[in-house]
């Protein structure tokens, strides 16, 4: 089954490896991911290139829709590698537009919409043939079809099926296809993403950078009866876009007999190794799977840009929209105030984790930055909560005000975590992301948040209308309350119809490991994903309370189209975790990602586990079970869509269902066979 998911914009620009003193002295500063603009084709122009009908009347100009072209190709680039000082030269599957930024060919450019408008993106499918995507020739949970792709809007509320939000077509190379995205009026406004999600080749494509933010813009003001944009009260905010992306390339040997793509050159320690004139590619999957992304020493890249600097001002409040578009990591993001002076000098060479650790040692503080998280996954929530830490799995997005007082500058850290609550199951070290450099500006005293809610107030002010700004103005000063910008109402338990359980499983036992979901909270009730099998038919207009739990080692769950509203997250004491101030420490070490998400609105949720992932045996009469509850509603859309694991290979290798929302009382068979393959002649006419 084909994945879709759109990441924009690669360049086609070969650029020779740069000497160590150029790369070191280079100013890697880092801007917003430029937007893709509007195609000059006609709006009208529909499926596999057909041309347009010349007798059919244009769109009225009331009519709001926009097409977007973006192009898959290999794509010769360029990423700074800290242990060498040098810039690795790459080769990468990536999305183009068609006015790529040859800077930075491994970050997709932004995709912007506005509620009510109808977005058709032209795909363009222009890498090499490739046998592995006739469905014959392999089981469907290998991985297989490198070269085929597809779209997928992560997190947007749209149709699922046909030339919609579809994941179950194939784009296979030199096919042409036409993606049509009529978002709802009444979308809600945030930070989302794209990214390719075609089964068998998703991780692959993805850690190529083959991901992009998508931003839904809104401009409503809240009511009497109506909630409005978050947007309107942050106007006039800096606006940071921070694609977060692990882009695992590996230079590999010659190809031998079992090794098609060679093996990968590595270090004694087992980093990865670039000889000179070497090319770092992905193109196997022995790049993935647990510890090889800390032990790769790879670096997480922000907008494509490995250790960049961003300028910021003092005093200033900035939102930052921040999106996980990563593989295989989990990011503790902190921000600490620099040494003074310790920006303007150059970093020493990183070739180990002692390496790393002195180097924010001896260029970073030890005292985080407070900031306020406004958002999740796109969503507003109740009320800004002021953090020192936030936690993103692949696939989360969190929106943050944030705010710099120090003229030193702040160094931008992926923190410690716990082995249990990350994506290796290891106890992960401190990693440097990058640095932001601050300019004089407005002196800040107090309390961080106090300021913040200052800020919103003054805006809130000027634009809200008369009848709303004083419940609007006193809920922020009662904590940043955000009551009126919340996108949906409560789910009640008043109004749940129905129940579904999910069970994540990895079955280790089998000659081949399988990547198995299961409908019940029974792993032998667990499968690996079938194309041909319709797990769960949910009903159009009803409300479900899920309960999820994953029996081996811990796993981000993602559905599509539909968000849902955390309900409880129990550990295995029977604590529940997820309100403000919990304390989660069932492991052993205490995991802050869970705190203050009871009630909030999500579309990816780690689904925590004790068992497995180098744990120690679990004491007798301890499950080492987190027990999830959520509740969704299925509205306005029905058709076939997914739900799988965000680690990405193991959604490739089986861990996934096909999902249908249907008409009540209606009746819904499997699909009649593997996905659609769309072919094409990738040296032909489209």
């Amino acid at each position: 089954m084909p994945h879709f998911d759109a990441k924009l914009a690669r360049t086609s620009l070969a650029i020779g490896s740069a000497s160590a003193a150029a790369a070191q002295e280079a100013e890697r500063t880092v801007e917003n991911p430029r937007t893709l603009n509007d195609s000059n084709q006609p709006a009208s122009k529909m499926l596999l290139s057909v041309a347009p009908d010349a007798t059919r009347p244009a769109p009225s100009p009331t009519v709001r829709e926009r097409v977007l072209n973006l192009n898959v190709v290999m794509t010769d680039g360029q990423l700074y590698n800290p242990a060498t000082g040098l810039n690795d030269k790459v080769r990468l599957r990536s999305y183009n537009g068609t006015d790529v930024d040859p800077t930075k060919p491994y970050v997709s450019p932004t995709i912007e919409i506005r509620p009510g408008e109808t977005i058709r993106v032209n795909l363009d499918n222009q890498l090499p043939a490739d046998p592995g995507c006739m469905m014959s020739d392999h089981m469907p949970d290998k991985p297989h079809c490198f070269n085929g792709t597809n779209l997928h809007t992560h997190g947007l509320w749209v149709n699922p099926a046909g030339n919609g939000d579809n994941v179950l077509l194939s784009i296979n190379p030199g096919v042409k296809f036409q993606y049509e995205y009529n978002v709802p009026g009444e979308h809600p406004s945030g930070t989302f993403w794209y990214h390719t999600h075609r089964h068998g080749s998703t991780a692959l494509q993805v850690s190529s950078g083959m991901a992009g933010a998508l931003i839904i813009r809104g401009d409503r003001l809240p009511t009497l009866k109506s909630n409005g944009d978050l947007d309107t009260i942050i106007a006039g905010m800096p606006e940071r876009i921070l694609v977060m992306q692990q882009i695992q390339y590996a230079c590999r040997t010659a190809p031998s007999p079992g090794h098609p793509h060679g093996t990968i050159k590595q270090t004694i320690k087992g980093r990865y190794l670039c000889d000179p004139g070497d090319v770092g590619v992905i193109e196997d999957y022995d790049q993935f799977g647990p510890g090889t992304w800390p032990a790769s020493g790879r670096y997480t890249s922000l907008n494509g840009e490995v250790l960049p600097s961003f300028n910021a001002v003092q005093g200033q409040v900035e939102r930052w929209r921040m999106i996980h578009a990563g593989v295989r990591d989990t990011i503790s993001l902190q921000f600490f105030r620099a040494k003074p002076g310790k920006l303007a000098k150059k970093l020493q060479l990183i070739k180990s984790p002692e390496d790393e650790e002195k180097a924010i040692r001896d260029n970073c503080g030890t005292e985080a930055l407070p900031y306020s998280v406004v958002a999740a996954d796109g969503l507003t929530m109740a009320a800004g909560q002021q953090t020192k830490l936030t936690t993103f799995q692949p696939g989360y997005r969190y929106d943050a005000l944030v705010v710099f007082p120090d003229t030193a500058g702040y160094c931008v850290i992926d923190s410690a975590a716990p082995k249990s609550g990350t994506v290796n199951a290891l106890a992960v070290s401190r990693q440097l992301l990058g640095f932001v450099k601050v300019a004089p500006g407005t002196k800040v005293t107090g309390n961080l948040a106090d300021y913040v809610t200052n800020a919103l107030v003054q805006t809130a002010t000027k634009v809200m209308p008369a009848d709303v700004q004083p419940s609007v103005v006193a809920d922020l000063k009662a904590g940043m309350k955000l009551t009126r910008f919340v996108p949906h109402p409560t789910i009640e338990a008043s109004e749940v119809t129905g129940t579904q359980e999910l069970t994540f499983f990895i079955d280790t036992k089998t000659a081949d490991t399988k990547f198995e979901v299961g409908n019940t909270l029974v792993t032998a009730d667990a499968k690996s994903y079938d194309p041909n099998r319709l797990d769960r038919a949910l009903k159009l207009g009803g409300v479900d309370e899920w309960t999820m739990q994953s029996h081996f080692v811990s796993h981000p769950f993602h559905i599509h189209v539909n968000p849902f509203q955390i309900v409880s997250i129990i550990d295995p004491n029977g604590k529940d975790v997820s309100a403000i101030g919990s304390v989660d420490d069932a492991g052993g070490d205490i995991d802050p990602q869970y705190a203050g998400l009871k009630g909030v609105w999500k579309d990816t949720l780690w689904i925590k586990s004790l068992i497995g992932g180098g744990n120690p045996s679990l004491p007798e009469g301890f499950s080492g079970l987190y027990t999830i509850k959520v509740r969704t509603r299925y509205e306005r859309y029905i058709g076939e869509f997914v739900l799988h694991c965000h680690i990405l290979d193991h959604e490739d290798q089986g861990m996934m269902q096909n999902v249908a929302v249907v008409l009540p009382d209606g009746n819904v068979g499997a699909p009649a066979n593997a996905p659609l393959q769309l072919q094409g002649n990738a040296h032909g006419n489209h």
